[in-house]
């Protein structure tokens, strides 16, 4: 099968869209399939790169490190015949999701979308909130989905979300898995000695884009607290993004400027190392669809403490895994309560619950879960009327003439 894949995120540019599309391209490879990613241009990208066409685009608003494509719809539809795609796969609702729409239609094969983002958190970085309204955001998202074959919702939270939209297309939930990785020997001693770091200080990680909707500034207000209990404890916040200078005055202000970390963005590759070398994830964002983060803490081993949602509470099942909290003011205490825990018990998760979830979560079974959808949405667009798609048909005929 050959899928055009249709992203206005994609590396260079990080994010857990572009890490959501990656795994799901490499595993439909390691199957046989051949995926074509259609995204955006970026000063940073390697213009060689196979089965990337990349349109012309540019910075997105207030949301510079992210773009949009300015045209290319034709340059699209062109490449996508000369593959001689089989279905689309769209993973905005705007630019280059409205390009693969267009190919979709034009070429008469079938569109499938992924639904990853609250754009309900997100408002604030156009015009800071007072142009889009939700209502907005509803409308365009129900005109959008309900214009595509079927729709895969990361979470059932997502598919909740969709559902309150009046999206009467089908909405599948398939959570995004992530590569199980291998222990990297030595790495907890090596990344932090490359950090200055003492192997018995307690190392709090947060992984992600520095911005306002991750409330970060909620886990520095917090971590006065943890030093309390545990003096020698560093916060280190692996990314970047807008709210980076802001994080860097409040840790100033709290004094904490000695304990507090800040390593900018790494490469994807590097993300595990990160993992490895720290002993607790924390993450206090409620905004959050697809947990990527999450799962990849889990699998490298580094327990998880975040803010309570039905996702997390169907994930974090033993105390092995981590633990949650419902209130911002909790974060300090949580930390402490489950470091002590640690350090009085040999804290393991069960065999079985284990393998279970590493089944569950890993990219293979996210590939297989896609491709199934990928089949079962071919075979009902091909038993639509097809008048439909002979117009289609005739309608590329005459752009070409």
């Amino acid at each position: 099968m050959k899928i055009g894949i249709f992203t206005d995120s994609y590396f260079p540019q990080v994010s857990g869209v572009s890490t959501s599309i990656r795994t799901l391209k490499e595993d439909l490879e390691s199957q046989g399939h051949e995926v074509i990613i259609f995204t955006t241009t970026d000063p940073r990208a390697d213009n060689d790169e196979k089965n990337i066409i990349r349109l012309t685009s540019i910075p997105f608003l207030s949301f510079k490190d992210r773009r949009i494509a300015v045209k290319g719809m034709n340059k699209a539809l062109k490449e996508a015949k000369k593959q001689n795609i089989d279905i689309v796969h769209t993973h905005t609702e705007f630019s280059l999701g409205l390009t693969g729409k267009f190919v979709g239609y034009m070429l008469g094969i079938p569109t499938v979308h992924t639904y990853h983002t609250m754009y309900e958190k997100y408002l604030h970085y156009i015009a800071n909130g007072k142009v889009v309204k939700p209502k907005a955001v509803k409308i365009a998202s129900r005109y959008f989905c309900n214009r595509t074959m079927g729709i895969i919702a990361p979470s059932q939270q997502m598919k909740d979300k969709l559902s309150s939209y009046n999206i009467y297309k089908e909405i599948r939930v398939i959570p995004t898995g992530v590569q199980i990785p291998e222990r990297i020997a030595g790495i907890r001693q090596s990344k932090r000695e490359e950090l200055g770091i003492a192997d018995s200080e307690l190392v709090l990680l947060s992984l992600c884009r520095l911005s306002s909707e991750k409330n970060l500034d909620k886990l520095i207000h917090a971590f006065p607290e943890v030093l309390e209990q545990y003096p020698s404890a560093r916060l280190v916040f692996v990314g970047d993004g807008p709210s980076r200078k802001g994080l860097e005055e409040l840790v100033s202000e709290l004094d904490v400027s000695e304990k507090v970390l800040f390593v900018g963005e790494v490469k994807n590759e590097e993300v595990n190392a990160y993992y490895q070398m720290a002993d607790i994830y924390i993450n206090a964002s409620d905004s959050e669809t697809q947990g990527l983060t999450y799962l990849e803490s889990i699998v490298n081993g580094c327990p998880v403490i975040a803010k309570r949602n039905d996702y997390l509470s169907g994930l974090i099942t033993q105390a092995g895994l981590g633990r949650l909290f419902d209130k911002d003011e909790e974060i300090g205490q949580t930390i402490t309560a489950y470091a002590n825990l640690y350090k009085t018990s040999d804290v393991v998760t069960q065999q079985e619950v284990w393998d279970d979830l590493m089944n569950e979560i890993s990219s293979e079974t996210f590939g297989n879960r896609v491709l199934s959808y990928y089949r079962q949405i071919i075979e009902n667009y091909y038993l639509q009327p097809r008048e439909e798609v002979k117009l289609r048909v005739n309608l590329l005929e005459k752009i070409k003439r």
